[in-house]
């Protein structure tokens, strides 16, 4: 049997919960440092704390991963944990910019770190099952164009979430700066209060809109891989992971070392951009994190990261063409070549709308990152494992995180003396790296 051919709206709605996922990660990325600084962090620990976003990842993704293999109710195989991670997200993002009331139990700083590790692991929760329902509902000749969608709600949900402070100070004139109730501006906790609206309200249409093959069904499409051992159908253990793992595909393993480096810089940009536009751009002090210029900057960094998420969102819809013009391994190079040019490009940037620019190169990788390793995975995964494999592969995503989160601070703080701009550079350099790796890659269902 051969699985049904789906249409964009169809694909669309499948992946439509991811917008609201990616609008709360993006609300993350781009405010969790500023937020962890008003609560007292320094530039050289942010790093730290953000190590629980990729521990969380580590732990989560391969464990739900097996589980929704190997599930199946009323409600189907990937949407339980889709909903559960969705309720489990918003509450994080509700109370992250709020710590301050938990004071009386113990400092803010501590409460809004553990919010971020709540946000993270639901994240994770609810973002691994809808990789793996990419694999579960489309044929392999569709796959390319399911990351691609999906790659293109994840920019649209990251504009959405990156822009909104900056949308609610200056077009609803609401406060962005700290108040006598709140160290925290107004315009970020209505933020992320929005943010965890929208992520329920998404994740809920996916659940309404789209059907799951069942296990049976999924039994009957394994012609569709040709693998070349038999598969022995046995009890599922947590266990099998670490078996799993072991025998990993040579694609995936190669995979691996792209995913790491492109990573690596991700993290780096993510947690050091706030602090690196601060100084390098606004001309502020180590020691600045109360001031209106350093909520100002933060609001920038939000509206910049939301370029670069709207410009992923607008090439992935032309991936899928340009894949199979060039291949998927030029593709991802390419990409990763304009963003690692980008990241570097702003340490020479004059001026904060200059990067602008540097952004939309940045646009370019993020949006082969979320697409291109993933489709060219899915076509070297046995169907019965698309759930544990996506989640295995995600080592290599968090791997790297961990690493620049434990090394980073102490680079900044040692290495570029302070100045976080290097660390952003650092990212750059990185890209290229992964740019390299890539075209090593055997994608045997290249196209």
């Amino acid at each position: 049997m051969e699985k049904r051919k789906l249409s964009f709206l169809e694909i669309w709605n499948m992946s439509f919960g991811f917008l609201g996922i990616q609008m709360g990660f993006a609300l993350q990325n781009a405010n969790a440092s500023r937020i962890l600084q008003i609560f007292g962090a320094d530039v050289h620990e942010l790093s730290w704390f953000w190590i629980i976003a990729p521990l969380m990842g580590l732990i989560v993704q391969p464990v739900i991963g097996h589980y929704s293999d190997n599930t199946w109710s009323t409600f189907g195989r990937r949407k339980p944990f889709f909903l559960a991670g969705a309720l489990f997200a918003s509450i994080g993002l509700i109370l992250m910019p709020q710590a301050e009331i938990f004071i009386a139990f113990m400092p803010a700083l501590w409460v809004g770190a553990g919010m971020l590790m709540i946000m993270d692991a639901s994240f994770n929760i609810a973002m691994e099952p809808f990789r793996a329902l990419v694999g579960d509902n489309l044929r392999v000749d569709q796959h390319t164009l399911g990351f691609s969608i999906q790659t293109a709600l994840i920019g649209f949900g990251a504009v959405l979430g990156s822009w909104l402070p900056y949308v609610l100070t200056n077009w609803f004139g609401i406060s962005n700066q700290s108040s006598m109730t709140s160290a925290v501006p107004q315009n970020l906790i209505y933020s992320f209060s929005i943010g965890a609206i929208i992520l329920v309200g998404s994740i809920l249409i996916t659940i309404f809109t789209t059907k799951e093959y069942s296990p049976e069904e999924l039994e009957q499409f394994r012609d569709e891989l040709d693998h070349k051992e038999a598969i022995v159908d046995k009890e599922a253990k947590l266990s099998d992971v670490f078996s799993d793992f072991a025998r990993m595909p040579e694609t995936m393993r190669q995979l691996s070392w792209v995913q790491f480096f492109s990573w690596f810089g991700l993290f780096g940009m993510w947690v050091f951009t706030t602090p690196a536009i601060a100084q390098h751009i606004y001309g502020l002090s180590i020691e600045d994190t109360k001031s209106a210029d350093f909520q100002s900057a933060g609001d920038w960094v939000g509206i910049i990261f939301g370029v670069y998420n709207a410009v992923s969102a607008l090439v992935a819809f032309m991936l899928p063409f340009i894949a199979k013009k060039i291949g998927r391994k030029k593709t991802h190079a390419i990409s990763l070549v304009l963003g690692g040019i980008g990241l570097i490009s702003m340490y020479f940037m004059p001026n904060k709308e200059a990067l602008i620019f540097s952004m939309i190169l940045v646009g370019f990788a993020w949006a082969s990152i979320l697409a291109m390793p993933y489709a060219i995975l899915a076509g070297s995964i046995q169907p019965k494992k698309m759930g544990v494999y996506m989640g295995i592969f995600n080592f290599f995503i968090v791997i790297p995180q961990i690493v620049n989160a434990i090394i980073g601070g102490p680079l900044v703080k040692y290495l570029y003396q302070d100045h976080a701009i290097f660390a952003i550079v650092m990212s750059g350099v990185s890209f290229f790296i992964a740019a390299w790796l890539v075209l090593k890659v055997k994608d045997s269902k290249d196209r």
